[in-house]
């Protein structure tokens, strides 16, 4: 094609990309499923679910008005009626984005003969038909009327039958029938269960690396114009712009130390806790030139550094009375999220090699109560295009004034901000907001005014390390900092409470001092970690750990990898591989993996004392590229997941690849060429949004 991609290929890789969102337990709202002190008492749900206890009588007073007097057939809707209860209830209830008024009914289809013609077979959509279709029913569900409405009942409340409503079987299943495969799910009469694997999981057996940079860095970002570039921070606030090597070049990463794309250090104060934290670019980037840094001021050395105080009379805190760590004064430290640009230095800011330290606009500002757990890591959401901002409780030990649990304090929170929308400085005052953004319509608290609209997700400690599954974005995976006894990750969800200070992990955890008052443990229903670990089984000489959250692996580099979450911890050097099974069940394995330098990495790595492991020193954070290989940022350089044989690990899949010149999926077959894909699918995006609007997409 000598250079030229068909635009077919394209097309192909766009609808790859596209259709990229597969099931993961959710409910009708977006939340994650609860489980409830005490059982339904209509609906067969126990432990997990979407339904309380009113919507459970609810459904029972709807199933209750439409009068069937057919028993199999009152089972048949009652099983319907419940299935808004399932953990499943999101993708049950939604195809194609569009919202359904009942669950996608199972019907499936086989072949009979060897001409691989197809004929109905028995299935749940059937069974419905055959069961009910003259029965008499009031405010029938399946009446065509309510097809792409939302859950209820429909507003004609003439008793009809299914055959008044749909001409055949084939009609009806047309209409409410699904399948089920790796990417959906669809509704059998009972809850969804998945299935097990039917072969036992093998972690990899280790993690090759190559050392290709000697700087330590805090961030790594891809560059959004979709190229083998990516931007790299410090904590002290300076930004990089550097060329990536191939994989097994032998070369480099390409980054002028003395040449920073920008240099902030002005406005960041640096300390053990204090620094830059975060950074983020536009998803239109490349055509607005928008970027975003996270970081600390000190008042008293910035005259810049001035906003509200985190705590105050709205959560019960009195910032005269709190004592802070190394004698500075309450709110004297802020978090800061501010706007800069890459426009100016050039006409097109996807070529642009450096940018203006003068801010454009003030995003967020927050004064913090104590010296320490401010979080402070931002990015966009693939999906929606929102800034998700990581906050932490706010320091000292124990959260001692309950912040995290606190939905007036947005300490120990993750925020969802607008920062497309600006309202004006009357607006932003009359809302009570911390800068300039608006909140999204559709988060949780949004329509609460006593509570904070700009809060996500609540109940954290000091979240480090979140990244959305480049395939699935609703996986939305999220370390959190433990305090003496556990490190965890957490699958963050609309609304969700993930249990801190009430819990430490999957622990009880009983403050020392609670100035701030406590949360009942009735009162919430948290949100379990989905993996973790203990202190003592890191590091049992010290005890110390601190979790670093990291990626799920969707590079085809390690195919053995391939759809793993790998994760580390700063103080032990440790790396995890963590493996969801069933696929879309949100149930994850883990296992600490070993690894190892390849002898042939263009930087020579230096050894731990005693072993033949890379002395990685301090594990600061994980990045990822447009090409989804991912990188460890150590104390000691910048490391790189590569093949496995080069470290002469056995992988099977590996020997596929070379066979048939491209990666397979441990999973999925179409998983092989996603990678490419994703990375000439960005570029097509970028140049080619004339066939986006022929799609309909914009």
């Amino acid at each position: 094609m000598k250079g030229v991609l068909s635009t077919s290929f394209f097309l192909c890789c766009l609808l790859l990309l596209l259709d990229s969102s597969l099931s993961l337990p959710l409910c009708l709202d977006s939340r994650a499923p609860f489980t409830l002190n005490s059982t339904l008492k209509f609906c067969p749900y126990n432990g997990s679910t979407c339904c309380n206890l009113t919507q459970d009588a609810q459904i029972k007073k709807q199933y209750q008005g439409m009068n069937i007097s057919d028993p199999s057939c009152a089972s048949v809707m009652k099983s319907i009626l419940c299935a808004s209860c399932d953990p499943f209830s999101k993708e049950l209830y939604t195809v194609q984005s569009s919202p359904r008024s009942v669950p996608v009914l199972c019907n499936s289809t086989i072949p009979t003969n060897s001409s691989q013609s197809k004929t109905e077979v028995e299935d749940f959509c059937s069974q419905v038909w055959d069961t009910c279709q003259t029965v008499s029913t009031t405010n029938s569900p399946f009446a065509p009327s309510l097809q792409g409405q939302a859950g209820g009942a429909p507003v004609d409340k003439n008793t009809t039958k299914l055959t008044e409503l749909w001409q055949s079987k084939t009609d009806f299943c047309k209409a409410f029938g699904g399948t089920s495969d790796n990417s959906s799910v669809c509704f059998e009469g009972v809850p969804i269960a998945l299935n097990k694997s039917e072969t036992p999981i093998i972690p990899p057996h280790g993690l090759c690396l190559e050392k290709i940079g000697n700087g330590s860095y805090l961030n790594m970002v891809a560059h959004p114009d979709g190229t083998n570039r990516a931007f790299f921070s410090n904590q002290m606030g300076k930004v990089w712009l550097a060329t990536l090597p191939d994989e097994g070049s032998g070369r480099t990463l390409e980054l002028d130390e003395s040449n920073p794309f920008v240099d902030l250090t002005d406005q960041v104060h640096f300390d053990t806790m204090f620094g830059m934290m975060g950074m983020a670019f536009h998803p239109n980037f490349a055509k607005n030139g928008r970027f975003f840094a996270s970081f600390n001021c000190d008042k008293s050395k910035w005259s810049g550094c001035s906003g509200r105080c985190s705590c105050n009379s709205d959560v019960d805190c009195d910032p005269s009375k709190l004592a802070t760590d190394q004698g500075a004064q309450p709110c004297q430290y802020q978090t800061v999220i501010a706007e800069y640009t890459a426009n100016g230095t050039t006409s097109q800011p996807s070529l642009a090699e450096s940018a203006s330290p003068t801010e454009v606009r003030r995003i967020f500002t927050m004064g913090l109560p104590f010296a320490s757990h401010h979080g402070g890591q931002i990015l966009f959401r693939p999906d929606d295009g929102y800034l998700y901002f990581m906050m932490g409780d706010g320091g000292s030990t124990g959260d001692p004034y309950n912040f995290a649990q606190n939905k007036k304090s947005l300490l120990g929170k993750i925020m969802r901000l607008d920062i497309d929308n600006i309202p004006s400085a009357s607006e932003i005052s009359k809302l009570g907001l911390w800068g300039n953004y608006s909140t999204p319509k559709d988060n949780p608290f949004s329509e609460d005014n006593d509570l904070q609209a700009e809060i996500w997700a609540l109940g954290l400690r000091n979240p480090w390390c979140c990244s959305f599954d480049a395939e699935r974005s609703s996986y939305f995976l999220c370390a959190d900092v433990g305090q003496d006894l556990y490190e965890e990750v957490d699958l963050i969800t609309k609304g969700g409470n993930y249990g801190w200070r009430v819990y430490e992990g999957p622990h009880l955890f009983n403050p020392t001092q609670s100035p701030g008052g406590n949360t009942s443990l009735k009162s919430i229903n948290p949100i379990f970690p989905i993996m973790g670990y203990n202190h003592s089984d890191v590091n049992k000489n010290e005890g110390s750990a601190s979790i670093i959250g990291g990626y799920v692996y969707r590079s085809t580099t390690d195919p053995c990898t391939y759809g793993r979450y790998i994760y580390g911890d700063l103080y032990a050097g440790a790396i995890w591989a963590a493996t969801e099974d069933p696929t879309n069940s949100g149930n994850f394995s883990t296992n600490k993996i070993p690894f190892s330098c390849a002898q042939d990495s263009p930087i020579k790595c230096d050894s731990t004392p005693g072993s033949s492991l890379p002395a990685l020193g301090y594990i600061f954070s994980f990045g990822e590229d447009n090409m989804k290989d991912i990188y460890i940022l150590a104390s000691t350089g910048v490391y790189r997941i590569v093949p496995p044989s080069r470290c002469s690990y056995t992988c099977s899949l590996e020997k596929e690849t070379t066979t048939a010149g491209h990666a397979p999926s441990p999973t999925s077959p179409s998983h092989a060429s996603s990678r490419w894909c994703n990375f000439y699918g960005n570029l097509f995006l970028q140049f080619s949004s004339f066939l986006l609007l022929l799609f309909g997409f914009m």
